[in-house]
């Protein structure tokens, strides 16, 4: 949601939007404009990043900058103002308060006026209600300045919500601002065991203080005391050597990839299985299709048939292609498969998915897959790319590395880990010869999969990357 204030002298201020679901802070990494600059509706004027990716904000309005809230490099708030525009035209004009609406009201509740909705790379909007949520069995009319937003997604991803927006113990969850959750954060203070003392139910950052300050004691009887030598100051926590050490602050990208796996590494319950084979054939056909003038245009590599591979396993074992439902005791089974490709960008891995890989032809494949690269290696990998995937492929075998034990990506159920592709001497036809061989590692959670069906699905795309005419006989 877009927040914008206007006020008598026609100055309207634009605020940090929730450019995620959830999420509750963002870094300015770029401004585009600066003070004294004509800003047009819709032109860019900064580029900010959240704990999902980079995007690009637009502003809603004509006019000129007028002062740019925060510097680049700081990270602020949703809700606070960032900059602030002169609206030609505008003096003498009321006071008024413009809210772009994510989406279209019900006819019943659509307001007479419509705000203008920025379009932001990634995540697209999210339904809103014109009431908020029952506090003690009372609905109250939504009239507070900003909203109150809903679980971070890495909290969603490690499991403290459930789908109904209540604890896993099924009691509600506080109601507080994101700058206050952020507070509680910092103070590790649990919201849910402070008394609300704001409107609605709401906690204050009044009341995180209260929490953390120690009880008052009863007054001790005064007694003359002969004064006691001063106490020396405890020692200061010793700084780190300026010269030969650099500390780097993790937040964005990578601080939410650091939750995400620790989340995930200490939720499903990993099983990793390994087979070396060898690829010469495989190998000969990417060649060969490099020629091939259906291909021409298209980014051929090894990983365009192991991802091949992947998918003709999936298909002979759709069961591989599920994600536990924590809150529901369930497994869901998927009928499509949205693969991930592992990527090392400079804003820290990324694991943007092809959508309904399972239904594409080779070259439509190699086409997404070239676009998802590119779109990586720019850094403008949308949310939206990052989202729903079923299983993963991680090629460490560019960095010279033979294999590895990769952890799944939160909420999917499989990642294939792809080595280096080595000469090696190999038996082939009964004799030793020079061969391309890999290995491979797949990783996947043992609550869905057990080891009969991951051994099948290793199994199976090893035997295609052995012999690729099963990519026809078994497609």
């Amino acid at each position: 949601m877009t927040t914008m204030t206007e006020n008598a002298s026609g100055l309207r201020e634009f605020k940090m939007p929730d450019v995620g679901e959830g999420l509750t802070e963002a870094e300015i990494l770029k401004w585009y404009v600066k003070t004294g600059d004509q800003v047009t509706d819709g032109q860019v004027v900064c580029e900010v990043e959240t704990a999902k990716a980079a995007v690009e904000l637009p502003i809603p309005y004509d006019g000129v900058v007028r002062e740019l809230r925060f510097p680049e490099g700081t990270t602020v708030d949703v809700g606070q103002v960032i900059i602030a525009v002169e609206v030609a035209g505008a003096a003498g004009s009321p006071v008024v308060e413009v809210t772009a609406a994510p989406v279209e009201a019900p006819a019943a509740e659509k307001p007479k006026s419509e705000g203008r909705t920025p379009v932001l790379v990634g995540y697209g909007v999210s339904e809103s209600s014109t009431k908020r949520r029952a506090r003690k069995g009372v609905e109250v009319p939504a009239q507070a300045p900003e909203p109150v937003y809903a679980a971070s997604a890495i909290q969603a991803v490690q499991g403290e919500l459930n789908g109904h927006g209540h604890s896993a113990s099924g009691t509600a969850r506080p109601l507080a601002k994101p700058p206050v959750r952020k507070l509680a954060k910092d103070l590790g203070v649990d919201l849910a065991t402070i008394v609300p003392s704001g409107p609605d139910g709401i906690i204050t950052r009044e009341d995180v203080h209260a929490a953390v300050a120690p009880a008052p004691t009863a007054p001790e009887p005064v007694v003359q005391q002969t004064p006691a030598a001063p106490v020396q100051a405890a020692a200061p926590v010793a700084s780190y050597d300026t010269a030969r050490e650099t500390r780097i602050p993790v937040k964005g990208v990578r601080k939410a990839t650091a939750a995400a796996m620790v989340g995930s590494a200490f939720t499903a319950p990993h099983v990793t299985e390994f087979v070396t084979v060898d690829v010469t054939r495989t190998m000969k056909l990417v060649e060969e299709l490099k020629q091939d003038k259906e291909m021409q245009g298209l980014r051929v590599n090894p990983l365009l048939l192991i991802a091949k591979a992947l998918l003709v396993a999936i298909k002979r074992n759709p069961d591989v292609n599920a994600s536990w439902d924590e809150a529901a005791q369930e497994i869901v089974l998927k009928h499509y498969v949205n693969l991930g490709i592992a990527a090392a960008t400079p804003r820290g891995l990324l694991v943007p998915n092809i959508k309904d890989a399972h239904s594409k032809t080779l070259p439509q494949l190699a086409q997404s897959l070239g676009e998802l690269v590119s779109t990586a290696r720019e850094g403008k990998t949308s949310p939206a790319a990052m989202q729903g995937g079923t299983v993963t492929i991680t090629n460490v075998g560019v960095f010279g590395v033979d294999t590895g034990t990769p952890i799944l990506n939160p909420g999917e159920s499989a990642i294939l880990a792809v080595g280096a592709i080595k000469l090696q001497p190999w038996v082939h036809k009964g004799k030793v010869k020079p061969r391309q061989v890999t290995t491979l590692a797949l990783s996947f959670d043992h609550r869905l999969v057990d080891g009969e069906l991951g051994s099948k699905v290793l199994a199976d795309v090893a035997a295609v990357l052995e012999q690729p005419k099963r990519l026809i006989t078994w497609a």
